[in-house]
Formats: C-alpha cells, sequence, structure tokens
C-alpha cells in the first residue's frame, strides 16, 4: 500500500491514501479554491476560473479587499446631521468636521439630510457601507426619543451603530416669568402642586428642551401642561410675552435672557454647575435630588464599520476636541467637550438611551 502523503494547500488539507492515488500526477484535473468571503470583505486570492501550478498568481486572481491596505482614509469623509443647519448637533458637527479635515488629510463634510424628525439621516447612515467614509452625529433625540415615539423603524440605532465618541454636552436652565411667585426649583413644584395643569412649558416636540420638562414632571410628580411649538425661540418668546410659564431652554438661548432680567433663572439641568454661570444652582441642589437632563451629541459610525476604522476615528476625534481652541468655541455656545474613548461612551449609551425611552413612555409621548 502507497505511504501516506501529506499535500501542500494554502489551506490545511488531508488526503487519505488510496490505491489508485498517486501524488506525483496530481493534479488531474482543475482545482478549485473557495473564498469563504465575499469581494471587498476580507484579504486574500480569489479564483475566477479554474487554474493548475503556478498559475495561481495569474491574472485571473483578484486580491480581495485590497484597498485595506492603503490607510484610512483615502478619500472624504461624509458626516450626516440629521436636522436643520444652524442648531445644536449641526453646530457640534461642524466644529468637529472642520478640525478633523485639518488633522487627517482628507476633507470632511457635513451633510444635512433633515426630515420626520430625524429619521430621513439617520436611516441613510444605518444603511450606508460601513467603510468609514459615511458617520453621524446624532444626538439622544435621534438615537433615543424618537425611535421611541415613533415605534418600530427601518433600523435600529443600538443594533445598527457604533458610538465613536461623545462630543459633548449642552445643560438646559429653567427660565421663568418673572411675575410667577418662583424663586427656586422647591418653589416651582409646590406652585404646580397647588395648580395642577395650569402651569406651562412649551418646546419643540420630543427635542431635549421637551424631555426634560417631562422628565421633571415625572421625578417631582407634578402636573405641568406641555404647549408644542415649531422650536425652541418661539417657545422662548411666549415666556416673553407670559403666554406660558416657563422654558426647558439651552444655556445660549434662556441664560441672556435672564441676565437681562427679561426672564428667572430657576436652576440648570447639569449634575454640576456650569462655568457660564456660576451663580445658578442645578436642580438637584435647589429642590429635586437625583435630577439630570442635558443635551448630548456624538459621532456614530455603521455598526459594521471595522474596528480599526473605529478606532482611528476616536483617536482623532478626541485630540481634535481636546484642542484649547475647540473647547473655548464650544464653551462659547453652551456646549462642553466631553470626548471619551469608544468603550466609555458605549457604557454611556447603554443607560441613557434605555433611560429617555422608559421617559417616552411613562410620559406617554407622541409624534405632533
Amino acid at each position: 500500500m502507497p505511504d501516506k502523503k501529506l499535500i501542500p494547500f494554502a489551506c490545511v488539507a488531508m488526503l487519505v491514501a488510496s490505491p489508485a492515488f498517486s501524488a506525483d500526477a496530481f493534479p488531474t484535473k482543475p482545482v478549485r479554491i473557495v473564498g469563504p468571503f465575499a469581494e471587498g470583505e476580507a484579504s486574500g486570492l480569489v479564483s475566477r476560473r479554474p487554474v493548475r501550478g503556478n498559475d495561481a498568481r495569474a491574472p485571473g486572481f483578484i486580491r480581495v479587499a485590497a484597498q485595506d491596505l492603503a490607510p484610512y482614509p483615502t478619500k472624504p469623509v461624509r458626516i450626516v446631521v440629521p436636522f436643520a443647519a444652524g442648531g445644536g448637533v449641526d453646530l457640534t458637527a461642524r466644529i468637529l468636521a472642520q478640525k478633523l479635515t485639518e488633522r487627517i488629510g482628507q476633507s470632511v463634510i457635513v451633510d444635512n439630510r433633515v426630515g420626520a424628525s430625524g429619521i430621513i439621516g439617520t436611516e441613510y447612515v444605518a444603511k450606508s457601507n460601513p467603510d468609514g467614509y459615511t458617520l453621524l452625529v446624532g444626538s439622544q433625540t435621534s438615537q433615543a426619543v424618537v425611535p421611541a415615539m415613533y415605534g418600530k423603524l427601518n433600523y435600529d440605532t443600538v443594533r445598527d451603530f457604533v458610538g465613536v465618541t461623545e462630543i459633548a454636552v449642552s445643560p438646559l436652565v429653567i427660565v421663568i416669568h418673572p411675575s410667577l411667585p418662583i424663586k427656586s426649583v422647591k418653589d416651582l413644584i409646590a406652585l404646580a402642586k397647588a395648580r395642577p395643569g395650569q402651569l406651562t412649558f412649551g418646546a419643540a416636540s420630543g427635542g431635549t428642551p421637551h424631555m426634560a420638562g417631562e422628565l421633571f414632571k415625572l421625578a417631582a410628580k407634578v402636573d405641568l401642561l406641555f404647549v408644542p411649538y415649531k422650536g425652541e425661540g418661539p417657545a422662548i418668546a411666549d415666556a416673553l410675552g407670559g403666554q406660558i410659564s416657563m422654558v426647558f431652554s439651552n444655556l445660549p438661548v434662556g441664560m441672556p435672557q435672564a441676565q437681562s432680567g427679561r426672564l428667572r433663572a430657576l436652576a440648570v439641568t447639569s449634575k454640576q454647575r456650569v462655568a457660564t454661570a456660576p451663580d445658578v444652582p442645578t436642580v438637584a441642589e435647589s429642590g429635586l435630588p437625583g435630577y439630570e437632563a442635558s443635551t448630548w451629541f456624538g459621532l456614530f459610525a455603521p455598526s459594521a464599520t471595522p474596528r480599526e476604522i473605529v478606532a482611528k476615528l476616536n483617536a482623532e476625534s478626541v485630540a481634535a476636541l481636546n484642542g484649547a481652541d475647540v473647547k473655548e468655541r464650544m464653551a462659547g455656545q453652551g456646549l462642553f467637550v466631553v470626548a471619551n474613548s469608544t468603550e466609555q461612551f458605549a457604557e454611556f449609551l447603554k443607560m441613557e438611551i434605555p433611560k429617555w425611552a422608559k421617559i417616552v413612555k411613562e410620559a406617554g409621548v407622541k409624534p405632533q
């Protein structure tokens, strides 16, 4: 019986000898090498035609994902903003995009794809090629509140995205009309309990100012009447005119009105006092312990994006955001840089997305 022999292949294989087998005569017909990946998904050689012997390096072969050998990025990167230009999400995206352009040697373009409360732009990125060239700057509105409000969507913000880094947070400030006999959060809660359903707050439906008010209602066990607006500007205008009682306002919008005396600032919604308004207490310290509600903004990529690309995006983004000029520019807009690791952002999202989804459900918030 002939000796058993091992035949060398690109993959490990054992041929069991038989009386009719002769290693010297192999191969006697075309050999097929099966690649277990689709073209472009892994490196290696995949045959498009049967070949023999030294022809394995002939032009009939292609090298899969040869572009992976080139350092990322090799072309412009697009950051999709699912909301209109001029808002907080757009502002943070443009600040980051400018600095990334300077760092990575490729243009980083902001693309506003608006509509359906951020669903259109978010879905576009979720279904994009996960190659690191189409990214999303989102917030808790796009990633947690809107999915909870609308129910089943064509994407899942947990399954279909990976968080690259949390860019920044923006606390809110509760501002009230000065005619109200309220000097603190404790006073506000007492008056709201004395006048259930009579005190009003206004905001765009589903945005952080709206959800901050709903969280306040649940935490304080009070009945405040929500008045929907197209945006924060009209809500502030009606607060100034006395048509509504209060606004949970973004700092750059509400604080100038409070500093002018046209509105009264009761408290900021962050865990700590903010440097730009050091005399304004937090909600937690002025009557509602444990309360916190800030707008956060994050950079996301499709979940199947290669880990090495996510790691590079994180490193470059963190370095860009930690620049003194960026922090100063952000602070001037009421934004405070976070710039955490991918792992830290993932842990944050594990708590934050269920938190806001629960608030939407408990408050019965519906699309307006």
